[in-house]
């Protein structure tokens, strides 16, 4: 797997389809890696250059002692562009890639054309909450987290359908670093753009899961109301939409490409 350096980091990558296409890169969600995409590598890479990577702290990623910040999520996203020399992509972040992408929508407009954020907020969660998530993590591992994620990332109908890929998710968070999640917990308590998206100029749409209980329809309102060029679409999943309903997820990103 290639890898390249930024910021202190070492950054796994992966890149597929035709280098000639329009960019799209995909950002992860707090427990997860790269793999989490492979509805939408198998469905964009024949019309699109499509570039996953696993967020600093998360997959095959290095995780250096944090706490983390946005910005540097958000910088390694610049970097990994800067060391692929693509000058602009389209860019798809869910929940924390979600924050991802609207720190880059507020303050790197330049380098996109469009920005997807999905299943995310302009706030995240309460700091104080985070933060105990951070020293639980950091004290006991992530069995405790992995054991009790799918029923904050999927809905009841899904999990009871698909126990082969809730157990790899489930087994793929346990098998991940503790410092590098607890230090994204810490990124996320301290993350808050809500004064900023009236700054935000890129075309941006909201991608909301109908049931989702972590990051809500309202949620994804709010950020509408708040920035000037976007849109929302509600999907019938929870939190991580992109894979309990890739179809729907797929096609609205395209639609949105497509304007």
């Amino acid at each position: 797997m290639p890898t390249f350096s930024s910021n202190g980091a070492q950054i796994n990558y992966q890149t597929f389809g035709n280098v000639t296409k329009p960019a799209i890169i995909f950002s992860n969600s707090l427990g997860t890696n790269y793999a989490m995409w492979q509805p939408q590598i198998d469905h964009f890479k024949d019309g699109f250059f499509v570039i996953c990577y696993d967020t600093r702290g998360h997959g095959a990623s290095s995780a250096p002692q944090g706490p983390y910040t946005l910005e540097q999520l958000g910088q390694d996203v610049v970097n990994l562009l800067d060391h692929l020399n693509i000058e602009k992509a389209v860019f798809c972040g869910i929940s924390m890639g979600g924050l991802t992408g609207q720190w880059l929508a507020v303050h790197k407009a330049k380098r996109f054309n469009q920005i997807i954020v999905c299943n995310t907020a302009a706030k995240i969660g309460q700091e104080q909450a985070w933060n105990e998530r951070a020293a639980l993590v950091r004290e006991q591992g992530l069995q405790p987290i992995a054991s009790t994620a799918a029923g904050r990332w999927f809905t009841d109908k899904f999990i009871q359908s698909n126990a082969a890929e809730i157990e790899k998710l489930q087994n793929s968070l346990a098998a991940g670093s503790a410092e590098g999640y607890a230090s994204c917990c810490e990124a996320l308590a301290k993350a808050d753009l809500r004064e900023q998206l009236e700054e935000i100029r890129v075309p941006i749409l909201v991608i909301a899961g109908q049931k989702d209980p972590v990051t809500t329809v309202s949620d994804g309102q709010y950020m509408v109301n708040h920035i000037k060029n976007s849109a929302l679409f509600e999907i019938n999943a929870s939190h991580i939409s992109n894979i309990e309903c890739p179809n729907e997820f797929n096609q609205a990103v395209k639609q949105f490409i497509a304007q």
